[in-house]
C-alpha cells in the first residue's frame, strides 16, 4: 500500500466524542439573526477554553453544533456538565426567549480522524444521542455509563434500549443529570429486573395511564398530567382495588404502547386512559377503561361542562372505574373519596402546576412547586392539599440540604403537615409527611403513628410504603420493612433507587450483607449507596473491596464526615447505628 494512499492518512485510537447542539437555533435566529450569531459565537470561545481544562479539544463546530474529543469517558461527561453550566449562565442577562440551551450526547469507542475531520460509529452515535436528549441534559451509552458510574457522583437515569436514527441496533442510554439526589427519588427502568415478574394480584388491577392533552397551547399539559394525578391518588384509596403508582403510569406518557402491552408490563388487567381538551371556560374530557385481557373497552365516557365542574368530573370518573372493575364500595371509602376541594378553581391550578415541578426532583423543580403552593394557600388559606404539599417541598429540602438553614425548614415542614391534618383528617398526604418530620426529629412513636394513618387513609400508595419501610428500618423492625418495601416495588414497579436503598438499610441491621450487595447493586446511581456496600463488603472479611469502593466514595463525596453521619441518623437503637459505624470503619472509613 503507497504512503498516500487513504488508509494510511486514517488515524485511530480509543476515546470519547461529544456532541453538543442548540435547542431551536432557527427558531432564534429567525427572532434575531445578529444576537443570536453574536451570542453564540462570544459562548462557542467559552467552551473552547473550558473543554481543555477538561483534556479535551473541540474537533469541530457544525453550524451551531460542537464535536469534542476526550481520552476518557470521565472527562467528557464532565465537560458535558460544565457545558450546561456555563450555558446557564450565560442566558442569566438574556431574555426568556432569546436563552440559549443545549442538548448534549456522549459515547466511548474508536475513534477515527484523518485532513477532514472525525468520522465513525461513535460519532453518529453521539450526535444521535444528543438528538434524544431534553433541554440541558446528557445521554450517554450504556458503555459510558459503566466508565463513569462509579467515578462520577452525578444522577443516572435508565431510559433503556434506544432506537436511534441510522444506527443498526438499539443503543442502551441513560440520562445524566448534575443533581444526583433527586435522582434517587425519580422513578426509572433498571437494565435488568429486579424481581421476577409477579402475577396479577388477586385484587381487580388498574393502571390509569397519562391523559393526553388536545389543546394547541402546550402549557395546558398540567391540566390533563393534573387530571391523571387525582384520578390515580382518588382510584389509590380504594383497599378492594390495586392500582400502579403515578410514577410508573407517567412513564408511558411519551410511548406509543397498545393497552395489553402495557397492562402486561405493568401487571395489570385493566387500562384507563383518556384525553383533556381545554378551551376558555370549558374543557372536554375523554375517558375509556380497556380490558387488557380482550382489549375491549368495557366503559367509556366524554364530559364537556364548564371548568368549574372538574371535581365533579374525577368523581364520576372514579366510580364508574370503580364500578366496572366490580370493587364493592364501602362506605367509609365512598366518603373518604370526596376529598375537600378548595374554595377557589385558581387555588387547584396553581397547585396541579407544582405537581409538575415537584415530581422532577431538581432543586429549582423543588423552589417553584414550593412558590406555586404558597401561591394556592394565598388564594385558600384552609387547602389542606396545598398545605401538605408544601410540608412535602421543605422536606425535601431538608432531606437533600438544599436550605441553608435545615432545622428551620424541617420545623417548617412540621407546622405544614399539621395544619394539613388538620384541615382534612381524611388526606394521606399529610399524615405522610408528619411521619417524615417526626422520624428526623427521632420522635418514632409518632411517625410510626402517622405512616399508618396515611396508609390507611391510601393503601395504594408507593411511596408511602417505602418511607414507613424506612421509618421502620430506623425503629428496628426491619421483617416488617422489607414486607412493606416489596409491596411498594409492586405498586410502583418503575421505582426509584431509594427503595433500593431503604432495602438495603434493612437487610444491613438484619446481617444479611450478601442480600445487601446484591440489593444495592441494582441502583442507578451507585455512588449512593458506596457506604453501606463498603460496610457490607467488610463485615463478610473482604476488606480489600471494601476499602477500594472506600476511595471511590472519598472522591465522589469528600465532605463526608463519619462523626457528623452518626450524629444525625435517626436510629431508635443504638445497636443499629453503631453495628454501621463498625462496618464503616472496618472498610476504612
Amino acid at each position: 500500500m503507497s504512503a498516500d494512499s487513504p488508509s494510511s492518512e486514517i488515524k485511530h485510537r480509543l476515546g470519547a466524542v461529544l456532541f453538543a447542539d442548540v435547542v431551536g437555533y432557527s427558531r432564534l435566529m429567525g427572532q434575531n439573526e445578529v444576537d443570536t450569531y453574536s451570542a453564540l459565537k462570544s459562548l462557542l470561545v467559552r467552551l473552547e477554553d473550558a473543554c481543555r481544562k477538561f483534556d479535551g479539544h473541540v474537533a469541530e463546530i457544525r453550524g451551531d453544533g460542537v464535536l469534542a474529543l476526550f481520552d476518557t469517558a470521565s472527562s467528557a461527561v464532565r465537560f458535558a456538565v460544565e457545558l450546561h453550566r456555563i450555558a446557564d449562565e450565560n442566558n442569566e442577562t438574556r431574555p426568556e426567549d432569546q436563552r440559549i440551551h443545549f442538548r448534549a450526547g456522549v459515547h466511548l469507542g474508536e475513534i477515527m480522524t484523518d485532513e477532514r475531520g472525525v468520522h465513525g460509529d461513535i460519532v453518529n452515535i453521539a450526535a444521535r444521542l444528543q438528538e434524544i436528549a431534553d433541554p440541558g441534559r446528557i445521554c450517554v451509552s450504556a458503555t459510558v455509563y459503566e466508565q463513569i458510574r462509579n467515578r462520577l457522583r452525578y444522577g443516572y437515569e435508565f431510559l433503556g434500549p434506544q432506537t436511534l436514527k441510522n444506527i443498526a441496533n438499539p443503543i442502551p442510554t441513560y440520562c445524566v443529570r448534575s443533581e444526583v439526589e433527586g435522582v434517587t427519588m425519580a422513578a426509572t427502568l433498571r437494565p435488568s429486573p429486579v424481581q421476577p415478574e409477579q402475577p396479577r394480584p388477586d385484587t381487580p388491577s388498574v393502571a390509569v395511564l397519562p391523559f393526553v392533552s388536545m389543546g394547541g397551547d402546550p402549557s395546558d399539559g398540567w391540566v390533563a398530567d393534573g387530571l391523571t394525578d387525582d384520578i390515580i391518588l382518588n382510584l389509590s384509596k380504594f383497599k378492594n382495588l390495586f392500582v400502579i403508582a403515578r410514577n410508573s403510569a407517567f412513564f408511558f406518557k411519551a410511548q406509543s404502547m397498545s393497552p395489553r402491552d402495557a397492562a402486561r408490563k405493568l401487571g395489570v388487567r385493566y387500562i384507563a386512559r383518556g384525553s383533556v381538551r381545554r378551551a376558555g371556560n370549558r374543557i372536554r374530557i375523554s375517558v375509556e377503561l380497556i380490558d387488557a385481557d380482550s382489549e375491549r373497552t368495557i366503559w367509556g365516557e366524554r364530559y364537556d361542562r364548564v371548568i368549574d365542574d372538574i371535581f365533579a368530573i374525577q368523581d364520576e370518573v372514579t366510580e364508574s372505574i370503580v364500578a366496572s372493575t366490580a370493587v364493592l364500595i364501602e362506605a367509609q371509602e365512598r366518603q373518604r373519596l370526596a376529598q375537600m376541594v378548595p374554595n377557589d378553581l385558581a387555588a387547584y391550578g396553581y397547585v396541579l402546576r407544582g405537581q409538575q415541578y415537584l415530581h422532577k426532583y431538581t432543586r429549582q423543580d423543588n423552589h417553584e412547586a414550593h412558590t406555586l403552593y404558597e401561591q394556592a394557600l394565598e388564594r385558600d388559606e384552609g387547602y389542606a392539599r396545598a398545605s401538605a404539599a408544601l410540608s412535602r417541598t421543605l422536606n425535601i429540602d431538608w432531606r437533600y440540604s438544599w436550605t441553608n438553614d435545615s432545622d428551620q425548614a424541617l420545623d417548617t415542614a412540621l407546622g405544614f403537615a399539621q395544619r394539613a391534618v388538620n384541615l382534612d383528617p381524611t388526606d394521606a398526604r399529610g399524615f405522610g409527611e408528619l411521619g417524615f418530620v417526626h422520624l428526623y426529629r427521632k420522635d418514632h412513636d409518632a411517625s410510626l403513628g402517622s405512616y399508618r394513618r396515611a396508609l390507611a387513609l391510601n393503601p395504594n400508595d408507593a411511596d408511602l410504603h417505602s418511607d414507613f419501610a424506612d421509618a421502620m428500618v430506623h425503629s428496628g423492625d426491619n421483617e416488617t420493612a422489607i414486607h412493606h418495601l416489596k409491596q411498594a416495588m409492586r405498586l410502583n414497579p418503575y421505582f426509584p433507587d431509594q427503595y433500593l436503598w431503604h432495602l438495603g438499610g434493612a437487610y444491613y441491621n438484619l446481617k444479611q450483607y450478601d442480600d445487601v450487595i446484591e440489593t444495592v447493586n441494582k441502583m442507578n446511581n451507585p455512588t449512593e449507596g458506596q457506604r453501606i456496600l463498603a460496610a457490607s463488603y467488610a463485615q463478610l472479611g473482604k476488606v480489600d473491596t471494601a476499602r477500594t469502593i472506600a476511595d471511590k466514595h472519598r472522591e465522589a463525596h469528600p465532605n463526608f464526615s463519619l462523626d457528623h453521619w452518626a450524629k444525625v441518623q435517626p436510629d431508635k437503637l443504638e445497636d443499629d447505628t453503631q453495628h454501621f459505624v463498625e462496618g464503616l470503619k472496618k472498610a476504612g472509613f
